[in-house]
Parts: structure tokens; sequence; C-alpha cells
């Protein structure tokens, strides 16, 4: 059964106004859908409005081809399968547009290229040559590779990060004085000049107190020495800059003293230069660090070793 040129050319017409009807909603999506990926839109919702345009060319598709096709396909003509075939193109690359962001830069194959060779050296050059791909790739994609090597450099932890690490979040920490946050390296010295504290040892110390309840102790033979000590770390701003107050430094006359003080407050770490110290609180102390120039073995596997404070927390 034919239809007649006067069914046909209605027939025609509808196909034609169904395609310009579905082409005008997939020009409205797909800028709606560029807009929303550069930022551009002026709707409050643009992926909403994208997704009502959406449903609308689906129900007006829908409608159009159930009565077009209420009849069987070999009574259409030419022209109005020609229709059909346009309208579904259209729907297809505009569908592959909106999955498809603009911008997105396409990778190249990598391209092999053999030389061939005119000697035996040159020819086993050229096959060495020829297992690296010689890619080719635009300005565009070496600017967008830049920029993602930027972003995934490493960063570099800082002090505090370090400092927190090395203590495995240790909650109080006590310190010995001498050769640690003194110069000076042992009482006697205290007692025949100024105490002078290290300016390299200054911003660890700061970090510590930020994170740690720190106690300072050292033994002395008089209390001008111990007068020189407060005013040397005064001096220094410890006081000020940091969480640390006079009460919280210690003195003692032996060495036993100070022992005693670090079992009595029990820290969860100990920083002395004296190995005896360390061996003998190695029981009690959950970690200990042991100061020495000369950095000797581990006396005990919660005992670690460092040539100073600001080497072993990284700042040196």
């Amino acid at each position: 059964m034919y239809f007649s040129p006067k069914y046909s050319a209605l027939l025609f017409w509808n196909f034609q106004t169904a395609f310009e009807e579905a082409k005008n909603l997939i020009v409205r999506i797909s800028v709606l859908h560029v807009r929303r990926i550069m930022g551009e839109s002026s709707s409050s919702s643009p992926t909403e409005e994208i997704a009502r345009l959406i449903k609308r060319l689906s129900a007006y598709v829908t409608v159009k081809m159930s009565s077009l096709f209420s009849t069987s396909i070999p009574n259409l003509d030419s022209r109005s399968i020609g229709a059909i075939a346009g309208l579904a193109i259209a729907v297809i690359f505009t569908w592959r547009a909106i999955r498809t962001p603009p911008g997105e830069p396409r990778r190249r194959q990598p391209k092999r290229r053999m030389q061939s060779a005119e000697t035996s050296s040159a020819a086993a050059q050229s096959n060495l040559g020829s297992n690296l791909p010689d890619v080719s790739l635009p300005h565009e994609d070496n600017g967008v590779q830049d920029v993602v090597d930027q972003f995934f450099q490493p960063v570099k932890p800082t002090l505090g990060q370090m400092v927190r690490q090395k203590l495995s979040e240790g909650r109080k920490v006590t310190c010995r004085l001498l050769g640690v946050i003194l110069e000076e390296s042992s009482p006697e010295e205290l007692q025949v000049k100024q105490a002078t504290v290290r300016s390299s040892v200054l911003e660890v110390l700061l970090e510590i107190t930020k994170s740690s309840d720190l106690y300072l102790m050292e033994r002395v033979l008089d209390d001008e020495s111990e007068a020189r000590v407060l005013e040397a770390l005064e001096t220094a701003g410890v006081f000020t800059s940091g969480g640390l107050v006079k009460d919280k430094v210690l003195f003692c006359s032996t060495e036993i003293g100070r022992t005693s003080f670090v079992r009595q407050l029990e820290p969860d770490w100990h920083i002395d230069t004296n190995p005896e110290i360390t061996t003998q609180l190695a029981r009690f102390i959950k970690y200990q660090l042991h100061v020495s120039e000369s950095k000797p073995e581990r006396s005990a596997p919660n005992v670690f070793t460092s040539q100073s404070i600001e080497q072993f927390f990284g700042c040196a």
C-alpha cells in the first residue's frame, strides 16, 4: 500500500516539524552544557535546566515517533526516511558532545620510527632508538602536563609536622639543658661565664611546646649558675614566644637528682647527653633521645641517637 502524493507531502512536513523542534532543543541543551562547564551560566541551576530540556526532547520525540511509526516503514518515502536518519544522527552527535567536556586534550598514539643502518654499529644504535616511542605533544598538552606535575609534586612537611611525627604524638617531654639547649656542656662552665642559648634550637623548642608539655632540667653547682640559665632562656624569648614557664625549668645538684626528676614526671620522651642516665631510664621511659657528637650505638631499642636535637627533628 502506498500513500498519495498529498499524504506523503503531509507526512514529510510532520517529519520536518519534528526535526526542527528537536534540533532547537538539542542546540539549547548543548549551549547550557557548555555554559555549565565554563561556569558562565546565569541560571541558578543549569544542571536542572539541562535535565528538563532532555526530558522535553525525549517526550517530544516519543510522541512524534509513535504517531509516525503507526504505519509500516516500507510505506515511507525516501524523504521521510532521510528526515528520520537526520534526526537520529543529530541526537547521537549531540549526546556525544555532552558526554565529552570541551577542551579535553586527546592523547595521541606514540609513533615508532625505525632508522635504517648502513653499518653494524649504526644498526645497533637504530635498534636501541627504536625501542623509545617518539611522542609529539601539542603545546596545550604540554601546558596541562606541567600543571599536573606541579600539582602532584611531593609537599615537604613543616617543622611542626616533623616534630609531632618524631615524637609519635608524645604529650610530655623532658630535656636536659647543657649540650642540648645551651652551648655550654658542663656545670663548671656556667660558673665562670654567662649561659648562651643555641639559636638553632629555638624553633624546635617552640614546636615542641605547641604539641607537648615540655620540662627543662639541669644540674648546677650554685645559685648563680641557676640565675644565669634562667636569664639566658628569658633573653632568648623561650618564656614569651613558647608555652614554657619558669616553673617548668628544674634544677638539681646531682645526676641522680635529674634521673629522679624524669622518673617522677613520667614523660613520653626524655632527651639527654649522659649515656648512663639514658641506659638507666630505658626500662621506665617509653622513648629517649641520646644527643652526642660521636653518635654512639643505640643502647636500647627505645633509645635513639643524634648529633643534635635539630638534626633529629630534620631542621639542621
